[in-house]
């Protein structure tokens, strides 16, 4: 019964919510509905095999865990009952029918949520290897609970886009949301833009300032697009990279007779970043709409995001776990499979890029992480074997950013505990317009969780990974900082090292538009033309 008494998605605290969140909260405590089991899916946990299984119950008390969100954080029982956090607070009793779960000594987090993926997306003449299936196993084992992928229209439509989109998903095993990318522009885009606001539940569209002759767009198309979104109160995105000046530095490599991995990288270096960072900003300055610039790669691409909100700018600079924690060396590794795996764009910068990264992110400059996971296997990369710029760009992520994002800034002491629930959950909940239904461990929000143990060790590889690829760019790392226990919207999926996922459980969450970023430009806008003093009445000469 409360499961059907769901918060609405915006959270905005009018009269009615107030009402809903007092009905939602009465329903889950007089509920008398019996815990029922789900048929699953188990995943073992260190071969990675595929056998039936079952979920959990559907009433959980998190026992004794200190409880972090990311504005404070404290020692207290969790309750949940049909996929909804009831109640939160000190030596909550627990019925029979309850499953217990003793978190003494743990910190109880809100599940990851990734803000960048590419799931089952076709690209560069081949399709991801990891699908809505494997790509949501491996997050969930990893602490991530929901994600955000990019949708890719179909012959430049995005109703067409979003379709097949949500049937890749059918098969989801966890809540996620969709972005729109925007590769072309005409009456038929801007038309559909508004159909996916106000019908599709997506907020946000992304612009590619790179891959010319594919997916970039010009400046002309991103200024219609920036003020297309700023009407419909969507988040304007970029992939920053001169897209122009990246295929001129392709030839010059080739030019040059550097055809492997490293060429990648050489062909497209951090001053392309820089540029395509600053146009963006500059750009969506002038229309007075909020950017969100993503996979932020690059000391320069950083340094203009800081000197853009130091200006009061409304810039979202989202790095990603492979730019913070490793450097460009392995390009040059002798063994093509070990190089090529690396190649991304923008692409694995040298060292010093990644502490500069961390830095930014620990002093507010960045503000979220993602992954952009985009997983090839080797015989995919092995396309570019003689040719850099036929190596599918993409590395993996989904599984490994909670435990590496962890062990980088917490453990190293760069951020705080709630800093952490802040970078890996809450703030893209805030941006995405989802708080605190997701990215909060409060009575009323989804019970998406985590159980990480900070004494409990962690090793990566990809012989015990749930990605489908037979690489990890991460292989060997290690470190502190466990996630022990993910429940997805009240259910366990992973415990004791095993993996219980169901296809078709996942849920798309539709997501609202005007987040707190679209708040006062009106006013901005308002004070612009006051400022204007035109236009200037004058009188026409009669000679």
């Amino acid at each position: 019964m409360a499961a059907d008494l769901r918060f609405n998605l915006s959270w905005r605290m009018t009269r009615e919510n107030s009402r809903h969140f007092i009905l939602v909260l009465l329903c889950c405590l007089i509920s008398v509905c019996y815990s029922q089991q789900m048929p699953g899916y188990l995943f073992d946990g260190d071969a990675g095999d595929l056998h039936m299984g079952s979920a959990s119950a559907t009433k959980i008390l998190i026992k004794g865990g200190t409880v972090v969100n990311a504005h404070h954080k404290m020692v207290a029982d969790v309750y949940i009952e049909d996929g909804i956090i009831v109640y939160v607070g000190p030596d909550i009793k627990a019925n029979d029918d309850v499953k217990v779960i003793d978190a003494s000594g743990k910190y109880v987090m809100p599940g990851g949520i990734d803000p960048h993926t590419h799931l089952d997306m076709g690209f560069m003449g081949t399709q991801t290897i990891d699908d809505f299936f494997s790509g949501q196993a491996a997050a969930l084992a990893g602490g991530t609970t929901m994600h955000i992928d990019f949708v890719i229209p179909v012959d430049g439509s995005l109703s067409a886009g979003f379709e097949s989109y949500l049937k890749k998903a059918e098969k989801s095993v966890m809540d996620y949301g969709f972005h729109m990318a925007i590769t072309k522009w005409d009456e038929d885009v801007s038309k559909d833009m508004e159909i996916m606001v106000k019908e599709k539940g997506i907020n946000s569209f992304k612009f590619f300032l790179a891959y010319k002759g594919a997916l970039m767009v010009s400046d002309e198309l991103l200024l219609q697009g920036l003020k297309k979104c700023k009407s419909l109160g969507a988040l304007a995105m970029v992939h920053a990279e001169n897209g122009d000046a990246v295929a001129e530095g392709q030839k010059r490599m080739i030019d040059l007779g550097i055809t492997g991995p490293e060429g990648h990288a050489l062909s497209r270096p951090p001053v392309l970043e820089g540029e395509a960072t600053a146009r963006a900003i500059r750009l969506a300055s002038f229309v007075n709409t909020p950017l969100y610039v993503v996979h932020v790669m690059s000391i320069d691409a950083m340094e203009e995001i800081a000197k853009a909100r130091n200006s009061g700018k409304r810039v979202i600079g989202e790095p990603v776990v492979s730019g913070l924690v490793l450097n460009d060396s392995w390009l040059w590794d002798p063994d093509f499979t070990t190089a090529a795996k690396y190649v991304m764009s923008p692409p694995i910068r040298t060292a010093g890029h990644d502490k500069a990264l961390q830095a930014a992110l620990s002093a507010g400059i960045l503000q979220l992480v993602g992954t952009d996971h985009c997983t090839f296997n080797s015989t995919q990369k092995a396309r570019g074997s003689d040719d850099f710029q036929k190596i599918p760009n993409g590395v993996n992520g989904i599984e490994e950013r909670m435990h590496l994002v962890w062990e980088t800034m917490v453990e190293s002491g760069q951020i705080s505990v709630t800093d952490y629930v802040r970078i890996t959950s809450a703030e893209c909940a805030r941006i995405f317009n989802i708080y605190p239904r997701k990215g909060a461990i409060l009575a009323g929000s989804d019970a998406d969780i985590i159980i990480l143990n900070p004494n409990s060790s962690f090793t990566i590889t990809a012989d015990s990974h749930h990605s489908r690829s037979d690489t990890n760019v991460y292989e060997g790392r290690n470190g502190k900082g466990k996630v022990e226990v993910t429940i997805s919207r009240g259910k366990v999926v992973w415990e004791n090292g095993k993996l219980m996922v169901e296809p078709g459980y996942g849920r798309y969450v539709k997501m609202p538009p005007f987040s707190y970023l679209f708040e006062g430009l009106d006013r901005a806008d308002a004070a612009y033309l006051s400022s204007l003093r035109a236009p200037v009445q004058r009188l026409v000469s009669s000679t």
